[in-house]
C-alpha cells in the first residue's frame, strides 16, 4: 500500500508541474492516475481531487469541478479550498444561491480568509437581486395561473396569460418557479378539455421550454405526464399543434443527448450514455407509433421526421436499434400505403407521407456503413416483399410496387437491388399493360423511379417505351400524366449534352407542352400538377425547353404556387426544374488540353447549347426571382432530405449571383432558411448556401440582412468557406461578407474570433492573389477594433510588422486597409507602436505613407504617425532623427481643401514633438530645411 501511496505522490507532483506550465489536460491526466492509486478516504485522496478540480476549473469544465469537490468534501468536510473551487464553478454555471452557500461556509470556517470576502460580497448582492426578481416572477406566475387555467375567464385574457407563461418559461428562474408551483399538472389537466387552439399550442410550448437544457426537470415532466401523453398531443389534424408537439419531443431528445436546436451541434457522448434508457424508451415508442392505424397523417409524418432526425450517426446514432426492432418494416408499410385503397386496416397518410418515409429509409441506410449491417437491411426488405407477394391478391402486388418505388426514391442502391430480382420488372411491366388504371398508375411510377441511371434507362427504353406511349393514350388523366413523366425521363437521359437526343427532333418540346397543359389547367388537381412538374424537371435539361418555359408566365406561376404549398412529394420536381432553369447543377469543368485529347481519341465530347450562355441564364434567373420563386423555396426548405436541401441552396445561390436580386431574397425570408442549410447537409449544399449568404452579406447591410441573433449565426458558414477546398471566388466572397460583419459590433467580432475566423482570414494575407489579399486586409482592419484582437497583435509575433509592410503594397486598396488597421492599433497600443520601428525598412514605409499620392493613404499615414509620437518619447526621438520632420513641415504647407486634415495632423505631430522636447523652434538661427523663409523646427539631439 505504501508503494502505491508513493507512486500517487509522484503523479501528483508531476501534475503540479504540468499545472504550473498551464498544461491543464496533462495535469488532469496525472491527477487522475494519483486518484486511482490513492488510499480510499485518505487526506491525500482529498488533495488529489482538489488539485484535479483546480485543473478542471482552468479548463472551464465546471460540472467536473463540482463532482471532484464533492468527493473531496466527503473526506474532509468544510475544506476551504474544495468549497472555494466548487463556489467558483457554481457561480460560472449561474447557480448563484449554491455558490453563495459555499462562500458563507468558508467564511464561517475561516473568517480571516481574504480571498472569499470579495466573492461573498459579490454573491450576496447577486442572490439578493435574484430573490427580489424571483418574488416578482412568483407573483406574475400566480396571477397568470389564475387567468390561464380558468375556463370561465375571457378568451383574450386567457390567451394573453398563457402567452406570458410561455415567455416566463424561457427564463430559467421563471421555469423553475412554474415547475415547483405545479404548472405541468395544470397543463396536463387543461389540455384534456381545452378547445382554444392557441391556448392548447402554447401549453405544449410551455412544457417544451421547461424541458429545454434541464435534464432533471425533463425527467420529472416525463414522470408526471408519461410518454403516451406526448403521442396523444401530437395526434391532431391541426398542423401548428403537431409542429409544437414535434418540437417539444425534439427538445426532450436534445436535452437528454446534449444537443442544441441549432444546426451543426453534436451530441454529448457522456450524456447519451447516462440518459440511454430515457432516449431508447422515447425513440422506441415513436418507432411503434409509425404504423399506428388511428393517428392522423400529419402526426405520422412528424413521428417519421423525428426518427429520421435522430437516427443518424451525427446525432443520437439510433439507426441500428431502429432496424433491430423491425422499424424498416413499419416504414415500408407507410411507403406501400395508397390513398386510393381505403380498406379496413388502412393508415391515414398525407401526400408527403411516402416521400418522408423514403427519405427516412435513405437516412437509416446511410448509417448501415458496414457489410453486415447492409445485409440485415437487405434481408428485412426482402422479407417485407416476400410476405406481400405470398398473397395472390391484387392489393399486395400494388402495394409491393408502391414500396419499391419509395425505395428507388430513397436508398437507391436498395431499390435497384430489389428491382433487379428475378420477376420483379416483369411483374411491373405486366401491371402496366393491364386495363386497371390503378395498376397502370403505380407501374408507371415505378418505371419512372427505376430509370435513374443511363444503363437502367436503356433497359426501360428497350422494354417499356412502347408501353408508356400506349398508356399516354389512356382516358384516365392520372395514368396519362405518369406515362408522360416516364417518357420525359427517358427522353432526357442525355442531360444537357445538346448532341444526345433519344427521341426524334421536336419530341422534347411536344412533351414539355403536354406537361405545361397539365400544370396550368386549374381543373386538374394538385397531384396532376406535381407530376407535370416532375416531367419538366427532366425536360428542362434541354436549353430550348428552358427558354420556352421561362417565357411562359402562367407555367412559371403554376410552378411557384406548387412550391408554396410546401408539399414534400412535389419537392423534387419543382426544385430540379428550377435548378435546371438557373443552370445551377454541378458542371464538370474540362481543361482545354483534355478536350483536345478526347477529340483526338474520338471520345464523345458534350456540346453546350447556345441558349445556355451566361446572358440567357441570367435572364432566366431574373424572371424567376421577380416572379416570387424565393417564397416557394422558403416553403420547401423545411425538408429533412439533404439532397433536396442542396438543390434548394443551388437555386438560392444562383439568384444571389446577381447583385440586384439579393434584396428580394432577404425580403422574402431567404436569408433565414439559408443559415440552417449552410450548417447541415451535403458538403456541396452547405457550400452553396454559405456562398449565397456571403453574397447577401456583401451587398446588403448585415443589420438588415441578418437582424438580431442571425448576424452571429451566419458567422460559422462564412468562416467555413475560408477553406483550401473552396474556390477562390467563395473565399473572396466570404472574406468580404465577414469584413462587413466585423464592422457591426464587438459581439459579432467576438463570434468571428470564437469560430477561429482570425487565423483563417490571416492565411489569405500571404496569398499570391490580389483580390484575396486585399479582402483579408480589409477584414483585419475591422477586426482590430476588438480588444482581444489587439492583444493578439501585441503578442510575440510579426502580425503588426506584416501589416506595416503591406502599407507599401502596389495595390492602393490593400495599402489603405493595412494603414487603416495600423491607425486603430497605434491608437490603443504602445506595444504595437514600438513594433513598427522593429521592421527593417520602417523609415522607407513611413516615407511611402506620408508622401503617398493617394490622399486617403497619406491621411492614414499621418494619423498613425501622430499616434506613435504621442505615445512614446524614445520612438518620437528616433523618428525625428530622420528626414520625417522635413516631410511633416512640407505637409503643413499644403493648401488644397482635400489636404486640410492631413495638414492639421502634420502640425499636431510637430507640436507634440516640441512639447516632448524632441524638437525645438530655432532662436533666429538660419534653418537647414527647404522652407528658409518660414519659422521651422530643429531636431533636438
Amino acid at each position: 500500500m505504501g508503494v502505491h501511496n508513493e507512486e500517487a505522490e509522484v503523479y501528483k507532483n508531476k501534475g503540479n508541474d504540468a499545472f504550473k506550465s498551464e498544461n491543464y489536460e496533462e495535469a488532469i491526466s496525472l491527477y487522475t492516475k494519483a486518484i486511482k492509486l490513492a488510499e480510499k478516504d485518505s487526506r491525500d485522496l482529498s488533495t488529489y481531487y482538489k488539485n484535479r478540480a483546480a485543473a478542471y476549473l482552468k479548463n472551464k469544465q465546471y460540472e467536473d469541478v463540482i463532482k471532484d469537490c464533492d468527493e473531496a468534501l466527503k473526506i474532509v468536510s468544510e475544506d476551504p479550498k474544495a468549497l472555494f473551487r466548487r463556489s467558483q464553478a457554481l457561480e460560472a454555471l449561474e447557480r448563484f444561491e449554491e455558490a453563495y452557500r459555499d462562500a458563507k461556509t468558508i467564511f464561517t470556517v475561516e473568517p480571516s480568509n481574504k480571498a472569499v470576502q470579495p466573492v461573498l460580497a459579490r454573491l450576496h448582492a447577486v442572490v439578493q437581486e435574484r430573490a427580489r426578481r424571483n418574488a416578482q416572477t412568483s407573483n406574475k406566475v400566480e396571477q397568470m395561473f389564475k387567468v390561464a387555467f380558468e375556463l370561465g375567464e375571457d378568451k383574450e385574457k386567457r390567451e394573453k396569460a398563457m402567452g406570458n407563461l410561455l415567455v416566463l418559461a424561457k427564463e430559467n428562474s421563471g421555469a423553475e418557479i412554474m415547475f415547483k408551483t405545479g404548472v405541468v399538472h395544470k397543463i396536463q389537466s387543461l389540455l384534456k378539455v381545452e378547445k382554444n387552439v392557441d391556448i392548447y399550442i402554447n401549453g405544449i410550448r410551455v412544457i417544451g421550454q421547461l424541458c429545454k437544457h434541464n435534464i432533471e426537470r425533463t425527467k420529472a415532466v416525463i414522470k408526471i405526464v408519461g410518454i403516451p401523453w406526448f403521442l396523444e398531443i401530437i395526434d391532431s389534424d391541426i398542423e401548428e399543434r403537431v409542429n409544437a408537439a414535434e418540437y417539444c419531443l425534439q427538445t426532450i431528445l436534445d436535452t437528454f443527448s446534449g444537443m442544441d436546436a441549432k444546426k451543426g451541434t453534436k451530441p454529448d457522448e457522456k450524456l447519451c450514455e447516462e440518459n440511454k434508457s430515457e432516449i431508447d424508451t422515447l425513440l422506441t415508442c415513436l418507432t411503434y407509433s409509425i404504423t399506428n392505424r388511428v393517428i392522423t397523417g400529419i402526426a405520422r409524418d412528424a413521428i417519421i421526421e423525428l426518427i429520421m432526425r435522430n437516427c443518424h450517426y451525427n446525432y443520437i446514432n439510433w439507426a441500428e436499434n431502429f432496424v433491430e426492432m423491425k422499424g424498416l418494416q413499419r416504414l415500408l408499410e407507410v411507403c406501400s400505403e395508397l390513398e386510393e385503397y381505403k380498406y379496413e386496416s388502412a393508415m391515414n397518410i398525407t401526400p408527403s407521407s411516402r416521400t418522408i418515409a423514403a427519405a427516412c429509409l435513405a437516412k437509416v441506410y446511410e448509417n448501415m456503413y458496414y457489410d453486415a449491417a447492409r445485409e440485415i437491411f437487405h434481408a428485412q426488405v426482402d422479407e417485407f416483399i416476400k410476405d406481400k407477394l405470398l398473397s395472390p391478391d391484387l392489393e399486395s402486388k400494388v402495394r409491393v410496387t408502391v414500396a419499391i418505388t419509395s425505395l428507388l426514391r430513397g436508398p437507391l442502391d436498395v431499390g435497384n437491388y430489389v428491382i433487379s430480382k428475378e420477376g420483379i420488372m416483369e411483374m411491373i411491366l405486366v401491371m402496366a399493360q393491364t386495363e386497371d388504371p390503378l395498376q397502370q398508375k403505380v407501374a408507371c411510377e415505378c418505371l419512372i423511379a427505376a430509370a435513374s441511371k443511363k444503363d437502367k434507362a436503356r433497359a426501360i427504353i428497350d422494354k417499356g417505351v412502347d408501353i408508356l406511349k400506349k398508356l399516354y393514350q389512356s382516358k384516365d388523366d392520372a395514368v396519362r400524366v405518369r406515362a408522360l413523366v416516364g417518357l420525359c425521363k427517358i427522353g432526357s437521359f442525355g442531360g444537357d449534352d445538346a448532341s444526345i437526343r433519344p427521341f426524334a427532333e421536336g419530341s422534347t418540346k411536344k412533351l414539355a407542352e403536354a406537361c405545361r397543359r397539365f400544370m396550368v389547367n386549374p381543373a386538374k388537381d394538385k397531384d396532376m400538377r406535381k407530376w407535370a412538374a416532375e416531367g419538366l424537371s427532366y425536360l428542362t435539361l434541354d436549353a430550348d425547353v428552358k427558354e420556352k418555359l421561362v417565357e411562359d408566365k402562367a407555367a412559371i406561376q403554376a410552378l411557384i404556387e406548387l412550391a408554396k404549398t410546401g408539399d414534400q412529394s412535389a419537392l423534387y420536381g419543382v426544385v430540379t426544374t428550377l435548378v435546371n432553369l438557373c443552370n445551377a447543377y454541378e458542371k464538370q469543368e474540362m481543361m482545354p488540353e483534355m478536350l483536345e485529347l478526347a477529340k483526338f481519341a474520338k471520345h464523345h465530347v458534350p456540346e453546350q447549347h447556345e441558349l445556355d450562355d451566361p446572358d440567357f441564364i441570367n435572364k432566366r434567373i431574373t424572371v424567376l426571382a421577380k416572379a416570387g420563386v424565393t417564397t416557394g423555396l422558403v416553403a420547401l426548405a423545411k425538408t429533412e432530405s439533404h439532397n433536396s436541401r442542396e438543390l434548394i441552396a443551388r437555386v438560392f445561390n444562383a439568384i444571389c449571383s446577381l447583385q440586384e436580386l439579393r434584396g428580394i431574397v432577404v425580403q422574402q425570408g431567404g436569408a433565414k432558411v439559408l443559415i440552417p442549410m449552410a450548417l447541415e447537409g451535403t458538403n456541396n449544399g452547405k457550400k452553396q448556401a454559405a456562398q449565397a449568404l456571403a453574397r447577401i452579406g456583401i451587398t446588403i447591410n448585415p443589420e438588415v440582412a441578418f437582424p438580431g441573433q442571425r448576424n452571429l449565426e451566419v458567422v460559422r458558414p462564412l468562416v467555413n468557406l475560408l477553406h483550401p477546398e473552396c474556390s477562390a471566388l467563395e473565399n473572396f466572397e466570404a472574406l468580404m461578407a465577414l469584413c462587413n460583419l466585423a464592422g457591426m459590433n464587438e459581439t459579432t467580432r467576438n463570434r468571428i474570433m470564437k469560430e477561429g475566423g482570425l487565423s483563417k482570414i490571416e492565411h489569405y494575407l500571404y496569398e499570391d492573389h490580389l483580390m484575396l489579399q486585399r479582402a483579408a486586409v480589409q477584414c483585419i482592419c475591422n477586426l482590430v477594433q476588438s480588444e482581444d484582437v489587439v492583444k493578439m497583435y501585441e503578442g510575440d509575433n510579426d502580425r503588426t510588422k506584416f501589416l506595416y509592410i503591406l502599407c507599401q503594397d502596389e495595390d492602393e486598396d490593400t495599402a489603405m486597409a493595412a494603414a487603416g488597421a495600423l491607425c486603430v492599433l497605434t491608437s490603443v497600443s504602445k506595444i504595437c507602436c514600438r513594433k513598427l520601428l522593429d521592421v527593417g525598412p520602417w523609415l522607407e514605409t513611413l516615407r511611402c505613407l506620408l508622401a503617398n499620392p493617394k490622399t486617403e493613404i497619406q491621411y492614414r499615414g499621418t494619423f498613425m504617425l501622430n499616434n506613435i509620437i504621442k505615445r512614446d518619447k524614445d520612438i518620437a526621438a528616433k523618428i525625428f532623427d530622420t528626414d520625417v520632420m522635413e516631410i511633416l513641415m512640407a505637409l503643413t504647407k499644403l493648401e488644397t481643401p482635400e489636404h486640410a486634415k492631413i495638414k492639421e495632423l502634420a502640425q499636431k505631430c510637430l507640436d507634440t514633438a516640441e512639447k516632448m522636447g524632441v524638437i525645438r523652434k530655432p532662436d533666429g538661427a538660419p534653418l537647414a530645411n527647404p522652407f528658409e523663409e518660414e519659422a521651422g523646427y530643429h531636431s533636438d539631439d
